[in-house]
């Protein structure tokens, strides 16, 4: 049997590569996972592996060609070195991603094996191998985990379509003028998912660069070095970082699995947008979700079980994104619990919830089921080695070293129910491969900036307002509105404010919230603050740009020593 080996990925941003150095020869034999030649694209080198044992039969390429995805490259003969599967069937032959179903076990050895390649995962696995560790990741699905494709980037990138789509319906006021704009669904899917595809190219190509094995699979912990993968590899390792993140939640609410019921997994492929939605949850991702549809044009209703949405927030932030979602035309409806959701006519539902005794009803085309996520580690073979949970359950118990309750096992991420954050994961992952390479090092969850992509953004570090006055702190708070910034005002986005917490007696930054433009990148400036323990006054005595949006922060430091030069109340 010949199976066609064929260019299926190039590195980001490539539409055509060259074909670099050729590894394998004419008449050679070769096993899956054997690196039959490199292709160099714009962003690097991707390598093209054998997913078959067998004999190469023909060489279609040579080095320098030009070459193009589908592309065949080589043709390998699976029957000339496979005589001794001869009781294997037809369709595991043809299945090039499978192994044998007759072969033994294959073993890998490594320093560190890492169990999901996430923002954690592989991260950890990158900055091992940098320090000199041989390294194994193991991911079941694509590398970047939910983060990547299914979260943080397709998210934004949805969040910057309704954007530019909302921009565009308010060109007028900035003196543009466009005629009957429209939004198409199947292109804005289309753009999500290049950019994810990118990405996911470009982590692959970075395990490649560090010369980390990459198995694709589902692993399962065996004993305290060992992790079988889809029963068929074994891998062995000194170490293992545990890193398989999260899942979706669902209420167990009556209805809940009617065919338009969806969770953000589903929301993020839809290519026809609903006239209704209903959003069951009022947090950071029912309320992203709740702006980009709105932006888009969709009726837009969020039931939140709590007297307010994005509950974690100061009151004024909240009061603030509410009142913008109001205007926005989203119909929030909070301190309401749901019952049950009823099937009506021509495939609508109907949300049925209780606010104070009394039952409302909403009927839509789409219900978004958007209350949170849990860790997963189901399956993954934890309770064979009495890996110890956290107190509640809901995951892996960790120190500030990452490390379980065995030993040499680790556990990064959304796995440990710590901070549900990207971000947070990946310095994790740092914290325990230096850990695990003789390096001491903690976590310190003190200053870990979090961002809400609403419209406008909110972000936030550090303590609040709120915990700091219950706690008793001595604190000054230096607010100053986006309204009277230059550069806000040119791009008509002067919503919102931003909130600086001094310290009295130190006169340190020790918090911030931020709801306003570029909120996101703002945060970074302050985060830096707050890590070092910088003082307002070191903040007013850094020269900041003009025009931009980073005055605020200079503004909000004034405020909390005498007040700010640019607004008075």
């Amino acid at each position: 049997m010949i199976i066609e080996v064929k260019l299926e990925k190039l590195s980001p941003g490539s539409k055509e590569g060259k074909v670099g150095k050729i590894h394998k020869t004419v008449g050679q034999l070769v096993k899956a996972g054997d690196v039959l030649l490199e292709v160099e694209g714009r962003k690097g080198n991707i390598p093209v592996k054998s997913n078959i044992e067998g004999k190469i039969c023909s060489l279609d390429v040579e080095e320098g060609s030009r070459v193009k995805l589908g592309d065949v490259l080589f043709k390998i003969d699976v029957e000339k070195n496979n005589e001794e599967h001869k009781g294997c069937n037809e369709s595991a032959m043809e299945n090039i991603q499978e192994k044998c179903c007759c072969k033994e076990k294959d073993v890998v050895e490594g320093d560190i094996a890492i169990l999901g390649g996430g923002p954690g995962g592989y991260v950890a696995a990158i900055q091992a191998a940098k320090l000199g560790a041989k390294v194994v990741l193991i991911e079941k699905d694509k590398v970047g985990g939910t983060c990547l494709n299914r979260g943080c980037i397709p998210t934004k990138a949805l969040v910057r379509s309704a954007e530019v789509y909302n921009n565009i319906k308010e060109a007028e006021s900035f003196g543009i003028s466009i005629e009957n704009p429209s939004v198409d669904m199947t292109k804005v899917i289309e753009r999500k998912n290049k950019i994810v595809d990118n990405l996911v190219g470009g982590i692959e190509y970075l395990l490649n660069k560090n010369n980390i094995k990459f198995i694709k699979g589902k692993g399962k912990l065996v004993d305290n070095n060992t992790i079988t993968i889809d029963d068929k590899t074994l891998v062995k390792a000194k170490n293992i970082i545990i890193a398989t993140g999260s899942k979706t939640c669902c209420l167990p609410i009556k209805g809940a699995n009617f065919k338009n019921v969806i969770t953000s997994d589903e929301a993020l492929d839809l290519k026809e947008l609903p006239k209704k939605i209903v959003i069951i949850g009022g947090g950071v991702i029912g309320m992203e979700f709740a702006f980009i549809y709105a932006n888009m044009g969709v009726e837009v209703y969020v039931v939140e079980y709590f007297d307010n949405v994005l509950t974690m927030l100061d009151q004024d932030v909240i009061d603030e994104i509410t009142n913008i979602s109001k205007d926005k035309g989203i119909k929030l409806y909070t301190g309401c619990k749901v019952e049950e959701i009823l099937a009506a006519e021509e495939d609508e539902c109907i949300v049925k919830f209780n606010k104070n005794g009394e039952y409302k009803y909403v009927s839509c085309d789409k219900v978004l089921m958007s209350v949170g996520r849990q860790p997963y580690f189901e399956n993954i073979g934890i309770e064979n080695l009495n890996i110890e949970l956290n107190e509640r359950g809901k995951g892996i118990k960790v120190n500030d070293k990452m490390e379980t309750s065995i030993p040499n096992i680790y556990a990064i991420g959304d796995v440990t129910n710590k901070m549900q954050l990207a971000h947070v994961a990946s310095h994790q992952g740092i914290v325990a491969v230096k850990n695990i390479l003789g390096t001491a090092e903690e976590m310190d969850y003190n200053s870990v900036p979090s961002v809400i992509f609403t419209e406008p953004e909110i972000a936030a570090v550090g303590i609040t307002e709120k915990i700091a006055k219950e706690e008793g702190m001595d604190i000054v708070v230096g607010k100053f509105p986006f309204a009277a910034n230059g550069k806000a005002m040119t791009y008509g986005e002067t919503r919102g404010f931003i909130k600086i917490i001094k310290e009295s007696s130190s006169g340190k930054i020790i918090g911030c919230s931020i709801i306003g433009p570029h909120a996101s990148d703002l945060i970074a400036e302050v985060t830096l603050a707050v890590k070092n323990g910088l003082t307002a006054e070191q903040i007013i005595e850094t020269i900041h740009a003009h025009p931009t949006t980073s005055e605020v922060i200079h503004e909000a430091a004034l405020a909390t020593e005498g007040g700010a030069i640019h607004f008075a109340e």
